[in-house]
């Protein structure tokens, strides 16, 4: 088999270009107002995202979806899942759920 070039394996995103991310939802409790939300989401943004040179991209209202990969190619962490599985069993949410890593561009 031939050797792919390193162009070819970067629009591939494949070997060193890989990229692993993961997925996260929360819903926030039925108690917490629009404000305290913007404020929760700014501080997980703050804490633990740009902490971690962390790209999330998502949204919602009480209920939120998101993904989250590294600002830069590059693999998440064990680390980086339990930071934010870490964060959000702190604060006033329900239904947390932190997918395993996976190939952000070939799953």
């Amino acid at each position: 088999m031939a050797t792919r070039s390193r162009r070819l394996r970067k629009k591939l995103r494949i070997d060193e270009f890989q990229e692993f991310g993961f997925d996260v939802n929360w819903t926030f409790d039925d108690s917490v107002s629009e404000e305290q939300i913007d404020a929760i989401v700014d501080q997980f943004i703050d804490q633990v995202i740009e902490e971690r040179k962390l790209g999330f991209h998502g949204g919602g209202h009480k209920e939120w979806e998101g993904i989250i990969a590294t600002q830069t190619i590059g693999k998440c962490t064990e680390e980086d899942r339990q930071a934010v599985s870490d964060f959000w069993k702190s604060q006033p949410v329900k239904d947390v759920v932190v997918s395993e890593l996976y190939d952000i561009w070939w799953n």
